[in-house]
């Protein structure tokens, strides 16, 4: 059955021996000339792209699932072969574009900025990374009650411009001189994930520039 179309789900449980080679078990049940993705919704091997059953061009973690996030992060970090994305970069990218719009209009000199968040939520480290890789200024990492990510703030001359998120729906844009401004920024589930990632199945060696047509204002 198929919830959009017709297909077929089929859940296999394997134990002992036969769970140790899972990829000669599920490989006859693929359909030729199908693209194929792999998603690991719990913990995650060490090398995604070393294990038999990741044969496939796209292979899906979730960092966020793990007991230590950061720790599987970094080591995914470290593994990564083109055709792997984790989940908590997928969850960044209505931060990611509401951020560059905001910044896509004439604004007073970014000093620095910060990143509020759940202290395990590693959407808010690689968004901080993603901020001080892109605007060439220090973003701390700080840590809120949640939910999920609640702030990002920067500092300038002018003031502080900043965008709250304390309820996990809707946020509040602050700047300087300016009317606040209210937009929808959503938490969004797993499917709503797995489905971003389905629009998109070729190989992305360059993550971290998936969203970033965007350039700040006041460079080259």
């Amino acid at each position: 059955m198929g919830e959009t179309g017709p297909g077929e789900t089929i859940l296999l449980r394997m134990y002992g021996p036969l769970g140790q080679h899972a990829d000669s078990v599920v490989a006859p049940l693929l359909a030729p000339d199908v693209p194929v993705v792999i998603w690991w919704p719990d913990e995650a091997p060490s090398s995604p792209a070393g294990t038999p059953l990741a044969r496939s061009p796209a292979r899906v973690t979730d960092a966020a699932a793990s007991a230590t996030p950061r720790d599987m992060l970094l080591g995914l970090a470290k593994a990564y072969q083109p055709g792997d994305t984790d989940l908590s970069w997928t969850r960044s990218t209505p931060w990611r574009t509401l951020l560059a719009a905001t910044l896509d209009q004439p604004y007073p000199q970014l000093l620095s900025g910060e990143v509020l968040a759940e202290p395990a939520n590693p959407t808010a480290d690689l968004i901080a990374s993603w901020l001080t890789l892109r605007l060439g200024i220090e973003v701390q990492r700080g840590e809120s009650a949640g939910p999920g990510i609640t702030k990002v703030s920067f500092e300038t001359p002018a003031g502080k411009v900043m965008l709250a998120r304390p309820d996990g729906r809707t946020a509040t844009l602050t700047w300087p001189g300016r009317p606040d401004r209210r937009v929808a920024l959503h938490r969004r589930d797993s499917a709503d994930l797995i489905a971003e990632e389905l629009r998109r199945l070729e190989p992305d060696e360059s993550t971290p520039r998936r969203c970033t047509r965007w350039r700040p204002s006041n460079s080259r």
